[in-house]
């Protein structure tokens, strides 16, 4: 997730580490080179130029306090500055706790609103809402197919009509939820390659009807600021509540991520990876901004693991993370899990000091089945001590699991450089690594 921003803001401020005292040449080398990064990354100028002022501003006229470098200091304001920059705090959506919720997704076609939707489904179904997924794009041919599809997975009804009329779609399925006992009707509308007149009367005249709870925007954060321009024009007419940024998983530069929220003034409530229904994340500006910075995010990675385990498992989990006791059996429950918890490189990157380091550790999701067939034919005591592994084994797993030898021995390399970093990281430990300061909280 923004794996280049944050590789090249961590080399930005890294510049600036180890030495004695803040000074305005130092401040002002470090500042320059990170508004450079922030637009490399199709960051809005002005929120650039915006950010650095508030930054310099913080900096200038500190001291250095005895326990912290100058580097973890300007650290520190950059971390704050990204959070309010992303929002300060979490946006709720707005659900009616007695009676019928309507929420209407919009944005450009291609954005990922059909995933987002389903998505967003089976996140309050989970909740206990009794949810009707609408079909309002009646112009893409496939739109209507991909929502009843995502619909099926989910077990969530999927409300469509012959007609090409989205309004009358829009408008029948709030009665046909009415007379189901649907507590929540998600209105899927259509999009369009670019914003045109009839596209932006279309949403506004369903808006008009419907009357929705919550109009949620999602934009494709690998769009840069055209993302930022047409969450602006469909601000303009329609007024939403908050935005969903997609594709973050994918080759984002960051642009959008940091300048929506600024240049719009809306709240990004949901960040939507990957094509999993169960690939959904509440937005957290403070969670992201660790993120971005290269500081990891624990809280979300114990939160998806309780997700997918009991209470139990999860204290467990975030346990033996800590002390590095994290073996190939725990492993193996891991990719077992992968399909509730998302990625294994996601994963990763929530781990503080982990995602730069196996960057290049060429982890590649689609060989999990590969990596678990190597893992299933270890014994007990070699899952538990790979430190046994000689050669005559590593053949024998080679076999065993339809692999290569080089195979096993990436796999075995890549997690001993993990434990290696998790080692070093607990050594100095999570919170004195950075001067106490308030990472991924």
């Amino acid at each position: 997730m923004l794996e280049e921003l944050s590789l090249k803001l961590e080399s930005a401020l890294k510049k600036i580490s180890g030495q004695g005292k803040l000074t305005e040449k130092n401040i002002s080398d470090s500042l320059r080179e990170i508004r450079r990064v922030l637009l490399d990354a199709d960051v809005n100028y002005k929120v650039a130029k915006e950010f650095i002022e508030k930054v310099t501003s913080k900096s200038l006229g500190k001291e250095v306090l005895n326990s912290i470098t100058p580097g973890q200091l300007i650290t520190k304001f950059v971390y704050d500055e990204l959070v309010g920059l992303l929002g300060s705090s979490r946006s709720e959506i707005k659900l009616n706790a007695s009676g019928q919720t309507v929420i209407m997704i919009v944005g450009l076609q291609g954005s990922g609103k059909t995933t987002f939707s389903a998505k967003l489904a089976v996140r309050l179904k989970q909740n206990n809402r009794k949810v009707l997924l609408t079909a309002a794009d009646v112009y893409r041919p496939a739109a209507i197919e991909q929502l009843k599809t995502l619909g099926l997975q989910a077990a969530i009804p999927v409300f469509s009509i012959e007609e090409k009329n989205a309004r009358k779609a829009a408008v029948d399925s709030l009665k046909f939820a009415k007379e189901k006992n649907y507590d929540t009707v998600i209105i899927d509308t259509a999009g369009r390659l670019h914003i045109d007149e009839e596209m932006m009367n279309e949403v506004a005249d369903i808006k008009s009807l419907v009357n929705p709870n919550e109009i949620l925007f999602v934009v494709d954060s690998m769009s840069g600021q055209d993302a930022v321009n047409s969450a602006k024009a469909f601000n303009e007419k329609i007024n939403f509540d908050g935005i969903v940024l997609s594709k973050l998983d994918g080759d984002a530069r960051g642009g959008a991520a940091l300048s929506i929220r600024a240049v719009v003034g809306k709240p990004i409530k949901f960040i939507s990876n990957g094509e999993k229904l169960n690939n959904l994340e509440v937005f957290y500006p403070e969670r992201l901004a660790s993120r971005i910075l290269g500081k990891g995010d624990i809280v979300s990675l114990v939160e998806k693991a309780q997700q997918s385990f009991d209470e139990n498992e999860a204290e467990k989990l975030e346990e033996k993370l800590r002390r590095n006791k994290f073996d190939f059996d725990d492993f193996l429950k891991q990719i077992k899990a992968i399909k509730k918890m998302g990625s294994l490189s996601s994963i990763l990157n929530m781990i503080p000091g982990i995602g730069a380091q196996v960057k290049n550790a060429q982890i590649d999701d689609r060989a999990l089945v590969k990596v678990e067939a190597i893992i299933s034919s270890m014994t007990y005591d070699e899952r538990r001590k790979p430190k046994i592994l000689n050669g005559s084994r590593r053949s024998r797993i080679a076999k065993g699991s339809g692999t290569s030898i080089q195979d096993v021995n990436r796999l075995l390399k890549q997690f001993d450089e993990m434990q290696k970093m998790m080692s070093r990281l607990n050594k100095k430990g999570f919170e004195s690594s950075f001067g106490n300061l308030p990472f991924g909280r």
